[in-house]
């Protein structure tokens, strides 16, 4: 969906659009961008230096095309994927995976999907793998229901425009109906719960990790096959999930 047009200032515009290049590309020229854009090479260059300036982005050793900048990057980077973030994030999972005893990940919302940031796996010797960096469909995870009830009613309707959403399994929420009023829940206690919704046989629950606002926020979620599993022992593990994740405050 384009901008209204009476509202749309066309510098900014322009420049978001070609900041929305970049995810395409690994390198622009002022050329390649004035011609993706449609737009004067002397607008292009103007635009482009102005992002220098601001560090979305870079000159190329060559001096004629541009990468990405530091600024646009820390902006696409998901929550939990920076050292210092890592390392106290450690400890947290550390005592996870020792209070539940089953694989524990911390994961990240990036629109409607979820990114596995870090964690540990159990030592069960049937247990649920270790996932880092692996996207599954947040409707459809513990983590991601979690991430999503932190959000308005309203910013999960933009995120899921249409009624019906994408059946992972069986067991998957396929309406976004269901989705909203699970999310009710989910604020309500405290907790997610995925019942083979994302794997069938595997079982989770997900607890708030960290994070203020949509960019820092985090999940910590425990995952067991469904035979350890039930919602009982679910229910439990959130507690140990709370204890664990209280320790980032401490560190």
């Amino acid at each position: 969906m384009g901008p209204t047009r009476g509202y749309t200032i066309e510098s900014l515009d322009t420049g978001l659009r070609l900041m929305q290049l970049f995810l395409t590309h690994d390198t622009l020229t002022v050329s390649e961008a004035a011609e993706l854009l449609s737009i004067g090479r002397s607008t292009a260059h103007r635009v482009l230096s102005t992002l220098e300036g601001r560090g979305f982005a870079i000159r190329d050793s060559s001096g004629r095309g541009y990468w990405a900048g530091p600024e646009l990057v820390r902006l696409g980077r998901p929550a939990g994927f920076g050292t210092a973030v890592r390392e106290q994030l450690g400890a947290v999972l550390d005592d996870a995976v020792r209070r539940t005893g089953e694989t524990v990940q911390s994961a990240a919302l990036i629109g409607d999907q979820i990114v596995i940031t870090d964690g540990r796996e159990s030592s069960h010797p049937v247990r649920v793998m270790l996932e880092r960096g692996r996207t599954h469909p947040a409707h459809a995870t513990s983590g991601g229901k979690m991430l999503l009830s932190r959000m308005t009613t309203e910013q999960v309707c933009v995120l899921y425009p249409q009624e019906e959403l994408p059946e992972v399994t069986p067991n998957t929420l396929t309406s976004r109906s269901a989705l909203l009023a699970e999310l009710d829940e989910i604020r309500s206690c405290g907790y997610a719960l995925s019942r083979g919704e994302s794997v069938q046989g595997m079982n989770a629950v997900a607890v708030p990790l960290a994070g203020a606002s949509w960019r820092d926020r985090l999940a910590l979620m425990a995952s067991a096959p469904a035979d350890r599993g039930d919602d009982a022992a679910l229910i439990r593990r959130a507690e140990e999930l709370r204890r664990s994740a209280a320790l980032l405050g401490a560190l």
